[in-house]
């Protein structure tokens, strides 16, 4: 059988509610696997339960009921061994501004009951690329470098899953796209990574596979690739040699959006028409093609499609 990195069962978390507060039901008899060496896409809109999900997982948050497995470790009977399987980056950054980043980590390790001699903390920072500011304050540190930071931390115990929790929210593109060359790399060498992000994109081009979560219950989980097949909405982009000279007599379903530059897109239904019936109609109207393209509808509009009627 498949080995799971994380086997959530019957999954509930309730918070008590106040005075004028009736109690949260935040995951609802939520069940979930990932397999190990996966990269894995935990989505879902604000208040889905993503965060206490995740804080479970690492041990910050005590379910109400339910059973969580993490590297083959329950949590109840061994919540030792299933804390040390896993590293959080969290979304906030939390750290002492008076440790270097190297004070930091050693910290770290040290909580985490790592022996000095197996400590591996000058290639992290090589790995997150602070090797030249390892002696500097973190109060010093720009944003993204303070983000690094937080990665290195996650990393200290070399656990089997590390967990990205919004690792991309306010940096800018060179730190994002570093982030996920080492993301690719760890995930290269063995490691399971579940990511958490509101960029959709980012979630399409580097996730295996997918679940959406809302209202803390499980909407769908699948591949990425067919999560994008679920959309039957396609088009097809045609850039004529000349003006279109009038109306095109397009299949049934069909519509025709003008574009800049004389693009001309047609939007169609896959399993209804073919795309070939829809050049034949473009070239009986007496256009001319230069160009074709086609589009197909991304991660973003399949997450909208899931959760908009929950």
């Amino acid at each position: 059988m498949e080995q799971q990195a994380i086997e959530v069962k019957g999954l509930r978390k309730t918070y008590a509610g106040g005075k004028k507060q009736a109690p949260k039901e935040a995951i609802k008899g939520l069940d979930l696997t990932i397999p190990a060496g996966t990269i894995f896409g935990l989505l879902g809109p604000n208040g889905a339960g993503k965060s206490t999900l995740i804080n479970i997982l690492a041990g910050l948050v005590k379910k109400t009921d339910g059973q969580v497995v993490i590297w083959g470790f329950d949590q109840d009977v061994n919540p030792r061994q299933s804390r040390a399987a896993i590293g959080v980056m969290p979304q906030e950054i939390n750290m002492d501004p008076f440790f270097t980043p190297r004070a930091a980590l050693e910290t770290q390790a040290g909580l985490y009951g790592v022996p000095k001699s197996e400590r591996w903390t000058d290639e992290i920072l090589d790995l997150v690329g602070l090797s030249d500011k390892a002696e500097a304050y973190a109060r010093n540190l720009s944003g993204g470098m303070k983000r690094r930071l937080l990665l290195a931390k996650a990393l200290v115990h070399r656990p089997q899953i590390l967990v990205l929790d919004e690792p991309t929210a306010g940096v800018d593109i060179e730190l994002r796209a570093m982030l996920w060359r080492n993301v690719r790399k760890l995930n290269e060498q063995g490691m399971t990574i579940i990511l958490t992000t509101h960029y959709l994109e980012e979630a399409e081009e580097m996730c295996d596979e997918i679940a959406i979560i809302n209202h803390g219950e499980l909407i769908v989980r699948d591949t990425t690739a067919n999560l994008l097949g679920r959309m039957d909405r396609k088009a097809l982009v045609v850039e004529p040699r000349a003006p279109a000279p009038g109306q095109i007599a397009l299949p049934d379903g069909v519509s025709m959006e003008a574009r800049p530059g004389g693009r001309l897109a047609f939007t169609y239904a896959r399993n209804k028409t073919a795309a070939e019936d829809i050049l034949d109609a473009i070239r009986a109207a007496g256009i001319e093609i230069r160009d074709v393209a086609t589009e197909q509808p991304g991660l973003e509009e399949v997450f909208v499609s899931l959760t908009s009627n929950q």
